[in-house]
């Protein structure tokens, strides 16, 4: 019997056969997966069942580890170093990251695993492939391939093109180019697009607007700036498809947007409402189950809380997370929001920890006697904010340091409030947008909270247990918004825009401080010590960040476009700091912000920045510490992995032919 090898890994490792059990849930990924070496497995219905089920859990590859941050969310405007500098090289792109940066090899090598799994799928199903879901089987094929080489061609430019199945060790390969690869790319979304069905017959399953959606993105990458060289006889078509396929998928009836934000991010319990949401159109399935949980899980969690644990008053805990501190955000992604109207804001970042250590916490005294009613004040207690970050603007008088450094502070004083009171501006303190200002840190930050997970079985679990979010369709507005207005059709990408910008409005009635993430999931875990003191809050600063009065009125007409006046006559979009004057430039400019403020932390900005040739300027605006380079980081190198172990004409390649494969400057 025969083993699947793929050189492409270059480590010559099984690929496509051995899948590694990651985690599984829910219907069909609570199947047996086959693990078996032999490849007539895969020349029976039930074997590419198996086979299928093992691409399903590829898309887990995407939230497993560093990889997910360090290729998709360091090194750009949106986010820098924390506290914790382990993965450093990928923001400040220094000489540590090179060709042979583990987790860009990790990268190559996982995607022609599955790119492997699929070719025997698209062969072997025609073939073998008995009952009534041949179709959809063929779908999932061509589906996982496009989407696997759609990243690699992101990542890496042209890579090389393999279609058929590896059953001998193969160590010849030429690399095809970035045209060659996109062309395959929308070839198979095509194909998946046409086999695969309008509704999922199980949980997690693919469907057929996953694939629509998808081509759109395909499409409007095409048609981006980074491929300016060769896209201009498709660039129009395309964009008219990024519109199609967004617009087939938007007026499908099966995805609609959640009604509010933050139904995104309340997670509550491991397959729970929340992971069924209609706005979801692909994610990759976790769950609770330890048979199969496998090495990793979701570990998205674990890479964007500050530390609270070591504060006064504090103790790690379920709710707060684990706290990797890897992935600070910049002053960029707190003011490309509008405080006071987007509620995108406080329903993605987290201000406000309760006391969950009282032991610890500070009791002050007063230096003069208290008038009544102060007395509680004092003494700070378990279940009072222990933490609260004020997200203010440079221009407000009402803090000094004096007043949050206070060890004794008067009745007056403002520091004494909170045990950590974490101010972003200090009074005097003029705006900047690289040089440090008031008491955060690199370990004290707002951090992004949207995929916090309060169901892990221990404390200090890395495992996290919710999906990971692959496509929504917020983000399918925001593709044909773009397409539209990078046809000159401002009008049109306007009515795209609002409906992601209205759904983003604080409504009538609703309580701006209410706040919600999926840290609450603490609540029905079975592994939360019922007599512990939670540090979760369900409420934001918003009231005390603004210092505005208290006000439920919905705030549609200032997130409501009006008109293109709105987005190009604007001085809240940074078109001075990018250098952005052109109307393009700042539609560009724009639609980049936009994204920011929908799409925050999710996985997509580095690939955003590279394709729009905006990486350069946006990092030397916003991230102090990263130092692309233009002629060469925006496409990530060929590991040297690969380089390292193929052949041309038997022989290894000679360090001339591995710089000729290399992509440039590298």
């Amino acid at each position: 019997m025969k083993k699947i090898i793929n050189t492409l890994t270059g480590l010559a490792m099984l690929s496509g056969l051995m899948i590694l059990p990651t985690s599984c849930k829910k219907s069909f990924l609570d199947e047996e997966v086959i693990n078996s070496h032999n490849t007539s497995e895969f020349k029976t219905t039930l074997g590419l069942d198996g086979l299928v089920i093992g691409m399903y859990q590829s898309l887990r590859f995407h939230f497993n580890y560093t990889w997910a941050y360090t290729t998709t969310n360091y090194g750009v405007d949106e986010f820098t170093v924390g506290g914790d500098r382990t993965e450093q090289m990928f923001n400040s792109y220094d000489g540590n990251f090179n060709a042979r940066s583990g987790d860009i090899a990790t990268v190559w090598d996982n995607m022609y695993g599955n790119i492997n799994s699929a070719n025997i799928v698209i062969k072997n199903v025609p073939l073998f492939y008995e009952g009534t879901n041949k179709n959809t089987r063929l779908g999932e094929g061509y589906f996982m391939r496009a989407f696997d080489y759609f990243k690699l061609v992101k990542q890496f430019g042209g890579v090389p093109i393999k279609l058929d199945p590896s059953e001998t060790i193969q160590e010849e390969f030429t690399r095809n180019s970035a045209k060659e690869v996109y062309e395959q790319v929308i070839q198979d979304f095509i194909q998946a697009y046409n086999l695969l069905p309008a509704a999922p017959a199980e949980t997690g399953r693919i469907t057929k607007w996953a694939a629509a959606h998808f081509l759109a993105k395909v499409y409007l990458f095409r048609a981006s700036e980074i491929n300016n060289d060769w896209n201009g006889a498709t660039k129009t078509d395309d964009l008219e498809n990024a519109i199609k396929y967004a617009d087939l998928v938007i007026n499908s009836g099966s995805h609609t947007l959640a009604t509010n934000f933050s139904d995104l991010w309340n997670f509550t319990t491991v397959d729970g409402p929340n992971e069924t949401n209609k706005e979801v159109i692909l994610a990759a399935q976790f769950s609770n189950n330890e048979t199969t949980k496998g090495r990793y899980g979701n570990q998205i969690h674990l890479y964007y809380p500050s530390i609270y644990q070591v504060l006064p008053g504090m103790i790690r805990d379920l709710p707060g997370g684990r706290e990797f501190q890897r992935m600070r955000s910049t002053d960029y992604a707190l003011d490309v929001f509008d405080r006071v109207n987007d509620s995108r804001f406080w329903k993605s970042f987290k201000t406000r920890y309760v006391c969950n250590n009282p032991g610890t916490a500070p009791k002050w005294t007063a230096a003069t006697a208290p008038t009544p009613g102060q007395v509680g004040q004092f003494k700070f207690v378990g279940g009072e904010e222990a933490i609260l970050y004020i997200v203010n603007n440079a221009g407000d008088t009402r803090y000094t340091a004096a007043d949050v450094n206070a060890t004794n502070p008067l009745p007056t004083d403002i520091g004494r409030r909170k045990s950590n009171l974490l101010v972003r501006y200090f009074a005097g303190q003029p705006q900047s947008y690289l040089n440090a200002h008031g008491n955060y840190g690199v370990s004290q930050f707002v951090a992004l909270s949207k995929f916090m997970d309060g169901s892990r079985n221990i404390v200090g679990s890395q495992f996290g247990q919710r999906d990971g979010i692959l496509a929504r369709l917020a983000e399918t507005h925001l593709i044909a918004a773009e397409a539209n207005g990078r046809l000159g059709r401002f009008a049109q990408a306007i009515t795209y825009l609002n409906k992601v910008r209205d759904r983003a409005a604080y409504k009538d009635g609703e309580n701006r401080e209410s706040y919600v993430d999926g840290g609450i999931a603490y609540k029905t875990n079975p592994a939360t010590n019922a007599t512990a003191l939670p540090s979760y809050s369900d409420k934001n600063s918003y009231f005390e960040s603004n210092n505005i009065p208290v006000s439920t009125v919905n705030t549609l007409a200032a997130m409501h476009l009006n008109g293109e006046a709105d987005i190009f006559n604007t001085n809240k979009e940074f078109y001075d700091k990018i250098g952005a004057t052109s109307q393009a430039d700042k539609f560009t400019a724009f639609i980049l912000n936009e994204r920011s403020r929908e799409l925050m932390g999710e996985l997509m900005r580095w690939e955003d920045l590279a394709r729009t040739k905006t990486l350069v300027a946006r990092t030397a605006a916003f991230n102090l510490e990263a130092k692309p380079v233009e002629s060469k980081h925006y496409l990530r190198p060929i590991p040297q992995t690969f380089l390292d172990v193929i052949k041309s004409g038997g022989a290894p390649l000679t360090s001339e032919q591995k710089q000729a494969m290399q992509n440039p400057n590298w």
